[in-house]
Order: structure tokens, then sequence, then C-alpha cells
């Protein structure tokens, strides 16, 4: 069988081509078909996976699993209390004992280096479902989103607005260069990519066509936009830097007046990766409020529930992407060079 993805780990975009990229947002798309006319696809039947999480999470862990499942396979999910990864085991070791009862693994943590040493000594395909330096598995469902909204990505304008020094803006930056989609980050210059990203982002531009900006300028950054992105202020573990980030981030608040501002409200549409703090509906929106006296934070609940939202066909994407990515490295597919 001659599969280019067979056996190969998603670590990080930048380690695949534009055609790799495509194929996984194409092959995601063609499985959410199958899935939706109730056509079977197991193409990892008996094998088994592994979901490492140090992190918790609603739509990764959900999205695995039922992925897993629709394929064929075992999910098994493993979460930081479950295992010893890091506490009285080495990653090599977890990795070498884990290669030998699983097929795959899943892992969803801090360290770029874990999953990095996962891959490296597992001996199998190892999918980062998030770290603190890229989100690969998000980037599928992200552009897959934009493909079925735009019925392509390359060309497309999209304005990530926020702390552009996060994993999402990391990812996003250099997923779309990769693609061709022209990428615009917004934010303040306190919290814009570091000079690596960009130039890493600006080397995959030039091949592909890329337009990219880095801007701290809301009314350049938006202007003519088909996307806009936000995610959250406050990444977990950084909990301590939420009156910082308010202060810093309110002008790039993701609101009707921004969305006026992009002046292309006919080709428009809003992402985001989620949670979102949009409201006082829960405890964290609660206390957000109370500490600090403001109901939303980097999207308005105006615009959240509003017709340019489509963050929950971008959450269910999650799924569709993760089985193709899944399927593609671990499953026996006929899928030639691309």
């Amino acid at each position: 069988m001659n599969n280019v993805f067979q056996g190969r780990s998603l670590l990080a975009e930048k380690d695949f081509t534009k055609e790799e990229l495509q194929y996984l947002i194409d092959f995601s798309q063609h499985l959410k078909e199958l899935k939706q006319k109730g056509i079977p696809h197991e193409y990892l039947k008996g094998k088994n996976i592994a979901l490492l999480f140090e992190k918790t999470s609603t739509r990764t862990r959900a999205a695995f699993t039922t992925a897993s499942i629709d394929l064929g396979a075992h999910p098994e999910y493993l979460g930081a209390n479950d295992i010893q990864l890091g506490k009285k085991e080495s990653t090599e070791d977890t990795a070498k004992v884990l290669g030998r009862m699983f097929d795959g693994i899943e892992f969803r943590g801090f360290s770029q280096k874990v999953v990095e040493e996962l891959a490296e000594f597992s001996g199998v395909p190892v999918w980062n479902g998030l770290t603190d330096e890229w989100h690969p598995t998000q980037m599928i469902a992200d552009f897959l989103t934009i493909q079925e909204n735009f019925g392509k990505v390359e060309g497309i304008t999209v304005a990530y607005c926020g702390d552009g020094r996060n994993n999402m803006a990391h990812s996003l930056l250099v997923t779309g260069a990769i693609l061709g989609t022209n990428m615009r980050i917004v934010a303040p210059k306190e919290l814009q990519p570091e000079a690596e990203i960009i130039e890493m982002a600006q080397t995959f531009a030039e091949k592909s066509g890329a337009e990219l900006l880095i801007t701290d300028d809301v009314n350049k950054g938006v202007a003519g936009a088909n996307v806009l992105y936000s995610d959250v202020w406050v990444s977990m573990g950084e909990e301590d830097k939420f009156e910082e980030r308010i202060k810093l981030l309110m002008p790039y608040q993701i609101n009707m007046e921004m969305v006026h501002k992009t002046q292309n409200e006919d080709h428009l549409i809003f992402l985001h990766c989620l949670p979102a703090f949009h409201d006082t509906n829960t405890k964290y929106g609660e206390e957000i409020y109370k500490k600090f006296g403001i109901k939303e934070m980097e999207v308005t609940d105006e615009v959240f529930r509003s017709k340019y939202g489509r963050q929950f066909d971008q959450a269910e994407n999650r799924m569709h992407s993760i089985k193709a990515i899944m399927a593609a490295t671990l499953g026996n597919l006929f899928i030639p060079r691309v």
C-alpha cells in the first residue's frame, strides 16, 4: 500500500507541506459526508488508541473518542491522575510502554518537548492535541470550516484578534502561510508573535503566496477580512494574568463595531476554538464580572450568537478532522503522494 502519511506523527503544522495539509482538509470533508450519510468507515478496526490528557478538554477528548469509535478503534482515556508520566516515570519510558500496547497516542498537555519525545520513543503515530507551542489538530478543523464556507482556503483573509503569542496564534499564522491563506495577527505590541515564528511563517508565505500582516492597528488589521477569529485572553495555567490581559486586549474584543470595520459583512464568518467568555453563564464568567466588572471578554455575546458565528460547526469539525488525521497516519489506506 502506498500511503505518504503512514506511520507519521502530527506534532506541528510546520512539518507538513501545503499539499499534505490540504489533503487532510479534503479527507476530513469526505469523512464528514460519509458520517452524515451513515456510511461506515471503520478504517482502524481492531486498533487501540491512548488518549493522554495533562490538560482537560471538552472538544479534544470528545472528538478523539467519537472519531476513534467511528473508525472502529478502541480509545482509552488516561488523565493526569491515571498515569505516572513525568512524575514517577520518564516520558521516554512511558512512550516505550504505551507504544507496545497501543497503535496510536494522542497527547494534550503543556510541553511540546513531551509530545516530541512520545513520538521519538513510542514507535507509533503520535498526535498533538495541544501543547504550549502548537495546536495542529485544531488547525485542520479550522481550515475545513473555512473551506466549507468559502469553497477554498487559498486567498481567504483571516484576522486573528487577541493574544498573538499563544499556541493558537502561532498555529494559525504558520498554517495559513503554508496553505496560502492571508493571515493577520491583530494584537498589542506586547502580545505579538516572536520574531522566530514570524520569520518561519514568512518563509512559507513566500512559497504559497500568502499575505501576512502583524499589526496593533485594529482598523488596518480587520479591513476586508473574511474571518474574524478570537481565542481566550488567558490560557490554562496563566490565570494570574487576567487583569493585565483585560487592560491590554479590550480594544481587540470582537464586537459588532469590529464586524462593521471589516467592510465585508456579506462575506464574513466568526470562529473561536472554544470555550469562549461571551457571557456570565459560567463560574469563570461570574468571577471575572465580580472582579473586573465586565460581562464579555474576547467576543461579545451579540457576535457569538450572530449569523456570522460558525464556532459550533468548527467544534463539530474537530471530530471529522481528527478522524482524517488518525485514519491517514494509522490506517491501511491507499494515499498517493500529494
